[in-house]
C-alpha cells in the first residue's frame, strides 16, 4: 500500500464524515486504505491524493493507465454513490456534468472524469456572471429524461423538508440558537413548502447547486455541476444559492434575480420568493461560522423577515 493511500483524509474530514454518518463510520474509515488499494488495483488507477471537496464521501485525485485524470469517490453509504452515478448519466448529454467511468454499487465507489483543476467556484471566490450560471442551470433542466427515470426522482418537497430539518437541527445545536430566531427558520420552511407545491411545469433539479458543487472547467468546458441531490420540481429552486452567495443588499439580490430568471426563462418573482425562504438557513450558516457581526448576517435576517 502506497504512502498516498495510507494518508487519505485529514482530521477535519474525518470529523465531517463521523458527524454525517455517526460513529458507525469508524470501522469504515479504518478499512478505507485497504478499500482504496483494492479499487485502484481493479480499475488500474494511480492515486495522487485527496481532492479539495467531499462532505459525504472521500474524494481522491487519480489517473487511469492511459493517463486520463479522474476522481475516485467512496462513501460510507453505498447508495449515495450509485444514486449519483445514475443521475450523472442522465445528464451526460448536456456536457454539464462529469462523465461516469466506473461504478461499484456494493462498495459505494464511483470513478468520474476529472474536470480541469477541480477547483470549485467557491474556492475561486468570485461570483460568476449570472448569465453564465443561468445557462448552466438551464442546460441541466432541458435534458430529456425518460419518463421512467423522472418517476423515480423524489419530489422537491422531500428535498425542502430534508434541508430545513437539517439546518433547524444545526441551529439548535450551535451558537445560532441564540442568534437566529426559531420562528424565522420555521417561517422560511413554511414559505418553501408552499413554493414546492402546485407546480405543473416540473423539471429535473440538481437539488444542491451551490458554489461548492460547481467546477470551473475553463474556456473549453465551462461550468460543470457535481454532487447532485436530484429531485423533480420548480426550476427556480436551483438558483437560490446564486441569488444569495456574497450578496449584501436587496438591490444586489434583485439584480441577480433579474439576470438569472431571464437566462433561465423562469419567474423572477418565484425565484425571489425561494431566496427569501432560504435566507434564514444562510443566516444560520453565517452565525455558526462566527460571522454574526457581519453586514451579510444582518442583511440575511432582514431579508428573511
Amino acid at each position: 500500500m502506497s504512502d498516498v493511500i495510507a494518508q487519505l483524509i485529514d482530521d477535519k474530514q474525518r470529523a465531517r464524515l463521523l458527524r454525517r454518518f455517526g460513529t458507525g463510520a469508524t470501522d469504515w474509515l479504518t478499512g478505507l486504505p485497504g478499500l482504496v488499494a483494492d479499487l485502484a488495483a481493479e480499475w488500474k488507477l494511480t492515486i495522487d491524493g485527496p481532492a479539495p471537496h467531499g462532505r459525504t464521501s472521500v474524494v481522491l485525485f487519480c489517473r487511469r493507465v492511459d493517463g486520463s485524470a479522474g476522481i475516485l469517490k467512496i462513501s460510507p453509504d453505498p447508495g449515495l454513490g450509485s444514486s449519483e452515478a445514475r443521475i450523472l448519466k442522465l445528464w451526460e448529454s448536456s456536457g454539464r456534468v462529469p462523465a461516469v467511468w466506473e461504478v461499484d454499487a456494493e462498495r459505494g465507489a464511483v470513478l468520474l472524469e476529472a474536470i480541469g483543476t477541480g477547483r470549485t467556484v467557491s474556492l475561486n471566490g468570485e461570483v460568476p456572471p449570472m448569465r453564465t450560471i443561468g445557462e448552466l442551470i438551464r442546460d441541466l433542466h432541458e435534458v430529456d429524461i425518460p419518463d421512467g427515470e423522472r418517476g423515480e426522482l423524489h419530489p422537491l418537497l422531500t428535498r425542502v423538508n430534508f434541508i430545513f430539518d437539517m439546518w433547524d437541527r444545526n441551529r439548535r445545536e450551535g451558537v445560532a440558537a441564540d442568534l437566529v430566531p426559531t420562528a424565522l427558520l420555521h417561517m422560511g420552511h413554511s414559505r418553501a413548502r408552499a413554493l414546492a407545491h402546485g407546480q405543473d411545469d416540473l423539471v429535473p433539479l440538481h437539488g444542491d447547486l451551490h458554489p461548492g458543487n460547481v467546477i470551473d472547467g475553463g474556456p473549453e468546458r465551462g461550468l460543470v455541476a457535481v454532487d447532485p441531490r436530484a429531485c423533480l420540481g420548480d426550476a427556480a429552486f436551483d438558483a437560490v444559492d446564486w441569488v444569495l452567495w456574497k450578496a449584501t443588499s436587496i438591490g444586489e439580490v434583485e439584480q441577480r434575480v433579474s439576470e438569472l430568471s431571464a437566462a433561465m426563462d423562469v419567474s423572477g418573482e418565484r425565484m425571489l420568493a425561494w431566496a427569501r425562504a432560504h435566507a434564514p438557513i444562510f443566516a444560520v450558516a453565517w452565525a455558526q461560522r462566527g460571522r454574526a457581526d457581519s453586514e451579510k448576517f444582518h442583511f440575511l435576517l432582514d431579508f428573511a423577515s
